[in-house]
């Protein structure tokens, strides 16, 4: 490993850890000549996810689309993003490990609202209604039903017509 000050080619390991739940290797590194020290990342490198659109076009899997869905969703909500982050990273874990090269939007969509409905319930249905392309409110009604929230209220003594 080349030194990213000097130039040197010379560089001793002076601590490794396992990082991304065993998938990469974290190496602090020290320059045998300028003595400097910097940090490098291994990982396991993957076939790319190709992501199967609903208009038929491909194009590369992106991680930060998925987060940023979510973080739509999760607008002036208290979910730490950290959270999100780690779902996110959990989704693109469960897609690679499925094996297939090629994936449809629906397939992620799906995973999206898996997460966020353990996640933020209020979150989960604004995702549903956006990538559902909700146009009634008997839609919204099918998806709160989805979630108990009328018998919810009843344990606790409301009324589902409120």
């Amino acid at each position: 490993m080349y030194c990213p000050y000097c130039g040197e080619p010379d560089t001793r390991v002076i601590d490794s850890r396992v990082v991304d739940e065993g998938s990469g290797v974290r190496r602090r590194r020290e320059c045998t000549n300028c003595h400097r020290r910097f940090t490098t990342y291994e990982r396991k490198e993957h076939q790319p996810l190709v992501v199967i659109k609903k208009d038929g076009k491909r194009e590369l899997f992106d991680r930060n689309k998925v987060l940023s869905g979510m973080l739509k969703a999760c607008e002036k909500r208290s979910v730490p993003t950290e959270t999100l982050e780690s779902a996110a990273g959990e989704i693109e874990k469960e897609l690679t490990e499925e094996g297939q090269e090629e994936i449809p939007s629906s397939r992620i969509g799906e995973k999206v609202m898996e997460k966020l409905k353990k996640i933020d319930q209020v979150a989960y249905v604004r995702f549903a209604s956006v990538y559902r392309e909700f146009r009634e409110v008997d839609q919204f009604l099918e998806v709160l039903k989805s979630l108990n929230i009328g018998q919810n209220q009843k344990e606790k003594g409301g009324s589902s017509n409120e």
